[in-house]
């Protein structure tokens, strides 16, 4: 047996809890509670169990063992769900896709993880196809959803299938990025990892939770949803699926007031959505006790909406899929309806528990208190790196720090501001130009609904700013920047604006600024 360096002892085995535990529990204490809704039916954590078993017993009668990566296609639903936790008994690697992907893109996850069996839910038929012709390992398909799926279940039900011994560091999930720049790529998440997550999420995002809370499902699950419900399943909450195929604020709120929902994670393009959707009037909301966003920070003008109309429930919290979203935290008591000196606003929040946080300069030096530079994290929630991808590997991390791609600034008592994405700062005139700040400041325009603001290539400057505008009322170039000029700096006013009916969005909620400058070059708003 090895000998670690530090001690000279033996190096153990680093047995850890095989995440589908999580599911078998909750069916031990609590099994004919409900624990799954989906529209208007309603599953017993005995039956989840019974489902997750039979799959695991199917995927195994198929030759698919620990260390096989399965490929999932499907919208959020109860066999979308159980697959994750059908893979971890086995101690597969579940690769769930967003359901909004072409077949195309589809085919390229399979190909990159290595996929070995597909799990593709009948209302996508032109994926497992695409997925099989370009992934030769792949020589299990099996269409989930319809009567063909149950009864090919039912041949596996009262199956033994017993949970698969794990080690920390063995891959339960390869969690793939949104590819705003570039391909997707598959970041590593393992058992060990993700029972750390658990436990972060329980103390930081959601304390108190036990089985008569419920838990609302707005995004998919092939993301931060699914992570979510793994720390839901891990205290035996409810979770609530909406009954329509596309988002539905009236359904969702009457699904908040049905269940005495008390926590929901959502991103802020769908709290903005939620909040402002005249039934949020309608039905009572008091169950909620957190109100969880991420994915994007959320604009202070909206913040303060959200706070106005559910009260002290929002937290916000900061991370990538490859941090798992544990960096940082801003609870319900942290945020603040008015605007104050103790209302931090722009704050992400604070460390979260056991994650460090260090501002760094290009050569990998921490800087300063307000001096901005590269957010890098470490901690027991950063992932193992990317599946396949050492160039990208060596990118990513730096003397053992993870480096996040977002640049921003800590006060001198631990708060992070972000100030965006690296790719988003652009140069005019040469000085660096962040736009984030100047649109926090536009959305307090009362007409301002929703801004991008992107540089743009400029013969005399280098660059400039060109501002996409949603609006609700009329408004005028000129009138905005009017309106700008004495909040903002000279340099950092955008020469143009250009008004359009929506932002592009990408599959997660989020505006990615390369897709406004695609639009922009495509539409030729911009000169």
């Amino acid at each position: 047996m090895n000998q670690t360096p530090a001690t000279g002892m033996a190096r153990q085995s680093r047995r850890v809890m095989n995440l589908a535990h999580q599911l078998r529990n909750a069916a031990r204490r609590h099994g004919g509670g409900i624990g799954f809704v989906h529209g208007a039916a309603t599953w017993s954590w005995a039956e989840m169990e019974s489902h997750a078993i039979a799959l695991a017993a199917g995927l195994a009668a198929e030759g698919v063992g620990k260390g096989d990566r399965v490929l999932v296609q499907s919208r959020n639903c109860l066999a979308m769900f159980l697959s994750m936790f059908a893979c971890f008994r086995l101690g597969a690697v579940w690769v769930p896709t967003n359901f909004r992907q072409t077949p195309g893109e589809v085919a390229y996850l399979a190909h990159a993880s290595g996929a070995v069996a597909m799990l593709c839910h009948v209302d996508f038929p032109e994926h497992a196809p695409a997925a099989r012709a370009a992934c030769p390992s792949l020589r299990v398909s099996i269409a989930i959803g319809g009567d063909g799926y149950d009864a090919w279940l039912a041949r596996h039900r009262g199956a033994a299938v017993p949970v698969a011994d794990v080690e920390h560091d063995d891959p339960c999930w390869f969690f793939f990025t949104s590819g705003t720049t570039g391909r997707p790529k598959a970041a590593v998440l393992t058992h060990g990892q993700m029972g750390f997550v658990i436990t972060n999420h329980l103390a930081d995002l959601m304390p108190g939770m036990g089985p008569d809370d419920a838990s609302l499902v707005v995004a998919p699950l092939s993301h931060g949803a699914g992570i979510h419900q793994l720390v839901q399943v891990a205290r035996a909450v409810k979770t609530v699926l909406p009954g329509g195929e596309r988002f539905d604020p009236a359904e969702a709120w009457a699904m908040v007031e049905r269940w005495k929902i008390s926590n929901m994670f959502t991103v802020p393009t769908i709290l903005k959505l939620l909040v402002e959707h005249p039934t949020v009037d309608a039905h009572d909301h008091c169950s909620l006790r957190h109100v969880i966003y991420a994915g994007a920070p959320m604009y202070r003008a909206d913040q303060k909406y959200a706070l106005a109309k559910l009260g002290p429930v929002l937290v916000q919290y900061f991370g990538l899929g490859e941090v798992t979203g544990n960096i940082t935290v801003l609870p319900p008591a942290l945020h603040r309806l008015d605007d104050g000196p103790h209302a931090r606003i722009g704050t992400c929040g604070i460390e979260r528990t056991a994650m460090q946080v260090s501002i760094q300069d290009e050569a990998g030096r921490e800087v300063e208190d307000g001096i901005t530079g590269e957010i890098c994290v470490c901690g027991p929630a950063v992932f193992a790196g990317y599946h396949d991808n050492p160039e990208a590997n060596a990118k990513a991390f730096r003397d053992g720090w993870f480096r996040t791609g977002d640049l921003g600034h800590m006060d001198a008592e631990g708060f992070l501001y972000i100030t965006g994405r690296a790719s988003d700062m652009y140069i005019s005139g040469g000085s660096n130009v962040y736009p984030r700040e100047i649109e926090e400041r536009a959305l307090e325009h009362p007409a301002v609904a929703e801004i991008a603001i992107v540089g743009m290539p400029d013969a005399v400057w280098g660059e400039v700013g060109v501002a996409v505008c949603v609006t609700r009322t009329a408004l005028t170039e000129a009138a905005l920047i009017a309106f700008l000029a004495p909040l903002v700096a000279r340099y950092k006013l955008p020469r143009r604006v250009v008004f359009w009916d929506e932002l592009p969005k990408s599959a997660y909620g989020k505006v990615p600024k390369a897709l406004i400058r695609d639009a922009l070059l495509a539409r030729g708003g911009w000169e």
